[in-house]
């Protein structure tokens, strides 16, 4: 009591506590320790001395029973293997001798009695069994006989006699070692009583210091929580009994201090929350009636405005075909303006009308194979081809889940483009090959066209951004735009490569299909366990024959310049051959 009003800490008072248990339990641990030493001592005598000197016992008087046997059968029959018994007796004899011996180091009681045996059991060989052998070898069966009599008799049974007296010192020494073993099990079972009674004291005295100390304390301090749990975050928290207790009810305190102050910056963000997702509402109602309003103006562009612009064109061509040259110079360029302006509205409105129903008029993904796609790309560009004497060649290209029509235009986009800004006097030539990266597809357009300057390597997929004048290169300058909508529509990206030294390369990445970078990823450990084996053999010239080569969808390698080698399909010029 006066440790607890001189402000023990809980700590020290459970650590007080579990020393003076922890003393009286090692002292009874060591007392315990020094008895089941003795105890087990006492044990291995009884197991592994006492009881083998019995069974040993038996064993030899076997062994000298075996020689009375063979000595009589031989007397009677004075046939030698009679003896045989006899000479492994007195050998079974001696082992057992030595043994025992071992055995009775510490009783010199069953030394003593073992001696007599043996000493009976070597004057029974020399007065009886080896005269008895002797004379049955000299003299025949019936002269053995005659010496044995009941005197012989008599001596072998001194020698059971004696046996009989060393069992019963064996006896008498494993009773001793019994009797020692019950009075230590007794005493270590009297410790284990004891070591349980200070246990069980010094729980209960544990149990009624921690409810003094501890649980009621604590129990108050749960309920002031609770409290505060419940909403009451102004409630003070005040601790009561050790100091740790006090310090936890402080520091609680303090967190709850800290808890009302940030629930109610919380309330103020709640507020705030609320009132932007008021205003997202109202954004998404506003986009929505604005998303209708775009579907409206499709509507009316793609029906109610192209018709009137068809009239201006019908009738400005119609002017053109029969006024033209009729009046002045200007008159006739004026024309041409307005006809030229009509059509290009109408190109502009059709294009525009094109990229907005990208991603949404669909007709679901499915697997498509881009080598048939290129077959189709190539069937479209055919009268350009022809006209700029171009050439068209693809690698073999993979299949890939996506919508048919939009990667047909995405390609015939890009190639139309590469046939389009071409070098004058150079024949044109496009090349589309592919490689797996990672699990997405990298395709590549590349061409030996103009080339793009880095500066404007982004420009060019803008809308209706155009780095040449219409009269330079024809277009809207949506194609590119186009080409950048279907890739993200697909979940890929595209861009251009700067790092090409003539002409221009497009690549885009579309998602790979799981079994083919399953496949991939396969090829590649086998080709390092290859390439692991062969190390040696191929020599620092391995390096050189990896440059410049792509992975194909079929595991070939090929060149990824358009020109070189033969492709997988090629078209060029007036000549067609497509693979």
């Amino acid at each position: 009591m006066k440790a607890y009003q001189q402000g023990w800490t809980l700590r020290r008072r459970v650590v007080a506590l579990l020393g003076v248990v922890l003393v009286l339990l090692l002292g009874l641990a060591a007392a315990e320790a020094t008895l089941a030493a003795k105890n087990r001592q006492n044990i291995d005598d009884v197991l592994l001395k006492t009881g083998p000197l019995r069974v040993q016992a038996q064993e030899l008087m076997s062994a000298l029973l075996d020689q009375e046997t063979a000595v009589r059968g031989y007397a009677v029959n004075a046939d030698r293997k009679d003896l045989e018994p006899y000479r492994t007796g007195v050998d079974r004899e001696q082992a057992t001798f030595a043994e025992m011996r071992k055995l009775a180091v510490d009783y010199p009681d069953v030394l003593g009695a073992l001696d007599v045996v043996e000493q009976r059991a070597a004057q029974w060989r020399s007065a009886v069994a080896e005269p008895v052998i002797s004379t049955t070898e000299r003299s025949g069966p019936s002269a053995g006989q005659a010496l044995i009599t009941d005197q012989t008799r008599q001596q072998f049974d001194r020698i059971r006699a004696a046996v009989d007296g060393l069992q019963g010192e064996i006896l008498k020494v494993r009773q001793k070692t019994a009797d020692k073993v019950n009075a230590t099990s007794n005493v270590l079972v009297v410790l284990l009583i004891i070591a349980a009674l200070v246990v069980a004291v010094a729980g209960a005295v544990l149990l009624l210091s921690l409810d003094r100390i501890l649980i009621r304390p604590l129990a108050g301090l749960v309920g002031q929580v609770r409290e505060v749990a419940s909403g009451d975050y102004r409630h003070h928290i005040e601790g009561s009994g050790p100091p740790e207790f006090r310090l936890l009810a402080d520091d609680i305190d303090v967190m709850r201090q800290k808890i009302a102050r940030e629930l109610d910056e919380v309330r103020e963000a709640r507020e705030r929350i609320e009132w932007v997702n008021s205003q997202l509402q109202k954004q998404a109602e506003e986009l929505t009636r604005s998303n209708r309003d775009l579907e409206q103006f499709a509507y009316v562009a793609s029906h109610d405005l192209q018709e009137p612009l068809r009239k201006v064109a019908s009738f400005c061509q119609l002017l053109q075909r029969r006024y033209a040259g009729q009046l002045d110079e200007r008159a006739d360029q004026y024309i041409a303006f307005a006809v030229d302006g009509a059509q290009r509205m109408q190109r502009l409105i059709n294009d525009l009308l094109a990229f907005s129903r990208i991603g949404r008029l669909t007709t679901g993904f499915t697997e498509v194979d881009l080598n048939k796609v290129m077959g189709d790309v190539a069937g479209q560009t055919e009268a350009a081809r022809q006209y700029a004497d171009a050439e068209l060649t693809w690698d073999r290209l993979p299949v890939i889940r996506g919508e048919e029509p939009l990667l047909t235009n995405l390609l015939a986009n890009l190639v139309s483009n590469s046939i389009k800004f071409r070098r004058p006097d150079v024949p044109p030539k496009v090349h589309v090959s592919a490689r797996l990266v990672d699990d997405e597809w990298e395709i590549s357009c590349r061409d030996n066209g103009i080339g793009i300057e880095p500066e404007f390597a982004d420009k060019i997929f803008v809308i209706f951004q155009r780095l040449h004048s219409k009269d330079a290169y024809p277009g809207t300058g949506i194609g590119l735009a186009i080409v950048k909508k279907i890739v993200e529509y697909h979940g890929g990206r595209v861009w251009v490569d700067t790092e090409t030294a003539e002409g221009t390369t497009i690549r885009f990445t579309l998602p790979a299909l799981p079994e083919d970078v399953e496949a991939a990823r396969a090829a590649e450990q086998a080709e390092v366990e290859e390439s692991t084996g062969d190390a040696a053999a191929t020599g620092d010239g391995a390096d050189d024959a990896a440059v410049g080569v792509a992975r194909q969808p079929d595991g070939a390698a090929r060149e990824e310049t358009p020109e070189g080698a033969a492709r997988d399909g090629t078209t060029g010029g007036m000549k067609e051959t497509v693979g």
